[in-house]
């Protein structure tokens, strides 16, 4: 794996003495993005994985943002509690019209939020299920009525507002979205194309899955811009080249092992705490991961307002691993089937893993699959092990859904089938600091860290830097410069 990875990156100044640069003129060309997954759902009632949320972000807009603290505030609307039960929110003046030249109103806003209750495949349904009520008051203001209190509600409503009308025609955004963001949708066939309102920049999303793949196309002048899913070597690499811009940032997305608690072997705690002391998780983040990239101990990291820095990290010490599985019970080597994606990284993650467990009398099984189909089998649960990141996680709430007993699928996305009654009082109480320090304790998830972020762009690529969750947020503003050369 290590070998054939530098062989291709050897390769890379030998590519690029056979392809050349051209000057071109670049004004008005599109600004192709090669990402590593394509979104799969532009129906923001139904997206949950990274890309389509974070295309979602420019196509429609949200009645609730965050700011850099992960507390609520205005998005297109403001707020105010009239009750424990009883949110007013007001639409801000002036808002762009959706895409179709409707304007947005509060009729829209009803719409959406009705919508979601009425779709029981919807993964965020539940979510709104405390919703008693939606009252229009006039074109810009409603009022959320709820069933239970929830101090909390207001930082739900981050859906994206679609159009009553389309809504009531059960028009497709899953492939043909419509919203009042500042990009609009223009076509999808192998490529996904936005074109931006105020001045027509047209963004294509190329899906290149191969990480070496995705940087020769930026080398060549093929792709404009590369953001996440890179190995540092490919980093490093780029960083000497004079005509490609790096650009570095600490993330706070969250990535983790998955365990199916339903797996009579992984059920015990003992073999959790052995796969949690398995890991050596600094030396795949040296191997694998960018600049940037931090160990992590919870889903939402400590500067966040729920954070819990007091939380003790789990060491690389195998034989403690392999003693704890002996106390369990389990014969040796424990054989264990770990599932992941084909993206050419997460399989060389998957490979170190499997020989640092080794060591700890762990025989992982490493199953790569498509994108489609492997995040098909998270969801059904189909799976002793799997590898994924949570993005763009800003509410404490994040926990009752992975964790809470009653958030298994369909109803949330505790996937592992987790059910803690001690974790679900917690829950209620809404006791972060005691939450954390029990999931910690349990392990129904293998902490591993909180993804570094790099984007990578051609030098005539202006106003674009990485965000801390990984969002493209600066395509809105992005620029091609004059006179550059690709």
């Amino acid at each position: 794996m290590y070998r054939h990875f530098l062989l291709l990156l050897v390769a890379l100044p030998c590519v690029m003495l056979t392809v050349g640069c051209q000057p071109t003129s670049v004004e008005k060309e599109a600004v192709r993005f090669a990402i590593a997954q394509a979104p799969l759902n532009l129906d923001p009632r139904y997206a949950t994985d990274a890309a389509s949320e974070r295309v979602n972000r420019l196509i429609y807009q949200r009645l609730v943002e965050f700011d850099d603290h992960s507390k609520p505030v205005p998005g297109i609307a403001s707020w105010k509690n009239l009750g424990d039960q009883n949110y007013q929110f007001t639409l801000k003046q002036n808002l762009a019209p959706f895409h179709d030249g409707q304007l947005l109103s509060a009729d829209d806003v009803k719409a959406t939020y009705e919508s979601l209750q009425q779709l029981p495949d919807s993964p965020h349904a539940a979510e709104f299920a405390n919703i008693r009520a939606i009252q229009i008051i006039n074109h810009y203001t409603l009022e959320f009525k709820l069933k239970q209190v929830d101090p909390h509600f207001a930082s739900k409503l981050i859906i994206g507002i679609l159009p009553k009308s389309l809504i009531a025609q059960q028009h497709d955004f899953v492939h043909q979205p419509v919203g009042n963001g500042v990009f609009k949708f223009d076509s999808w066939n192998n490529t996904l194309t936005l074109e931006r309102i105020d001045d027509g920049q047209q963004v294509t999303f190329i899906e290149v899955k191969d990480p070496t793949v995705r940087v020769l196309k930026l080398m060549r002048g093929e792709a404009d811009l590369l953001q996440g899913d890179l190995p540092p070597e490919l980093i490093q690499y780029m960083q000497t080249k004079p005509r490609i811009k790096v650009a570095t940032t600490q993330g706070a997305n969250y990535s983790y092992l998955g365990l199916n608690m339903q797996d009579p072997i992984l059920a015990k705690h003992k073999v959790r705490q052995a796969l949690a002391y398995a890991i050596d998780r600094q030396a795949l983040i040296d191997a694998v991961m960018v600049d940037h990239t931090r160990l992590a101990d919870a889903i939402l990291p400590p500067e966040h307002y729920a954070g819990n820095p007091l939380l003790k990290a789990y060491t690389y010490q195998p034989a403690l691993a392999k003693q704890l599985l002996e106390e369990a019970g389990v014969a040796l080597p424990l054989k264990l089937v770990y599932k992941t994606s084909t993206d050419a990284q997460r399989v060389r993650l998957a490979t170190i893993l499997q020989a640092q467990m080794k060591a700890a009398g762990i025989a992982l099984e490493i199953r790569s699959l498509d994108w489609g189909t492997f995040f098909a089998e998270v969801k059904k649960g189909k799976f002793q092990l799997y590898g994924l990141t949570w993005v763009g996680i800003k509410t404490p709430e994040i926990y009752s859904k992975v964790f809470g007993t009653t958030y298994i699928p369909p109803n949330g996305f505790n996937r592992g089938r987790y059910s803690d009654l001690a974790l679900d009082e917690m829950l209620r109480q809404e006791d972060w600091q005691a939450v954390t320090a029990r999931i910690h304790e349990q392990l129904p998830y293998i902490p591993l860290w909180y993804e570094g972020q790099a984007a990578a762009m051609r030098q005539h690529i202006v106003g674009y830097r990485p965000k801390a969750d990984g969002n493209w947020d600066d395509l809105k503003t992005i620029k091609r410069a004059k006179g550059q050369l690709q």
